[in-house]
């Protein structure tokens, strides 16, 4: 749902926030981020009904395709936008 939903930097910060909070006299208002974040990601109880997120048992589905490791920046925005890519001028 993460990929679905364009959260991949939430759920990347959110890793970043769990290892600071982890850090013996880290701030307190890193765990209370860290657990803002469990919620917003749907990762506690609360988290997955305020999303509406029910987890079924089975077989996962399989994950999206990824972009070629190469593909510059402008060939990816014209895969959204229709446009040519690399080859395309702008008008």
């Amino acid at each position: 749902m993460w990929e679905r939903l364009g959260l991949e930097l939430q759920v990347a910060l959110y890793i970043r926030t769990v290892r600071q909070s982890l850090v013996r006299g880290s701030a307190s208002g890193l765990t209370t981020a860290r657990i803002r974040q469990e919620t917003d990601l749907g990762l506690s109880r609360a988290g997955l009904a305020a999303n509406r997120w029910i987890i079924e048992s089975g077989d996962p589905a399989p994950a999206a395709p990824r972009r070629a490791p190469g593909a510059s920046a402008k060939d990816r925005l014209s895969v959204i936008t229709g446009t040519g890519g690399s080859n395309a001028r702008a008008s």
